[in-house]
């Protein structure tokens, strides 16, 4: 799996004893955090079967079928998702969030209108391997171009998913 949408999941295949040593879990054997922050929230979700199988959140509200689209060669199941749909999903909303904090920060009125819509590519990198890439396309209906854009460049610097995607994937922001 993609280290990006690794990130963007935590997958545990034994989840009861992640949650059972997560305080242990928190420290490498050299003493050193094993994460480089203090969890306000942690998710958690268990996947089965890989991308054609099923994927679970720890408290049972996320319940997806997955599968792997045909482009990638698979049977692309009418009904199930994918885990670049779920990164996509996953992105937009944090993104969004973080337009929000951008917005009040640059006391900006953000229309409660406004959407934001990510695409995310899969596909062969230099190096021969397969890659991602997204597209964040944002609208924000009577806010002039210009303060949209700025509000997103904010948003970009705040979001979790766009700090942990910096140099690792590519990102194109668009003002729609």
């Amino acid at each position: 799996m993609n280290t990006s949408v690794a990130r963007a999941f935590a997958i545990r295949t034994n989840a009861s004893a992640f949650r059972s040593s997560r305080s242990i879990a928190l420290s490498t054997a050299a003493g050193r955090r094993f994460i480089s922050i203090k969890p306000i929230y942690t998710a958690e979700a268990t996947a089965t079967g890989g991308r054609n199988g099923r994927a679970i959140s720890s408290d049972n509200v996320l319940d997806v079928q997955l599968t792997l689209p045909k482009a990638l060669g698979g049977p692309g199941d009418a009904g199930k998702t994918n885990p670049e749909q779920l990164f996509a999903a996953g992105y937009s909303a944090c993104f969004q969030g973080a337009m929000g904090l951008a917005a009040k920060n640059l006391k900006v009125a953000l229309p409660e209108s406004n959407t934001v819509t990510g695409t995310v590519h899969i596909g062969k990198d230099s190096a021969g391997g397969l890659g991602l890439a997204v597209e964040l396309r944002v609208s924000a209906p009577g806010l002039d171009k210009e303060t949209t854009q700025k509000v997103v460049d904010l948003a970009h610097t705040i979001c979790p998913y766009s700090r942990a995607t910096k140099g690792n994937i590519d990102v194109k922001l668009s003002v729609v």
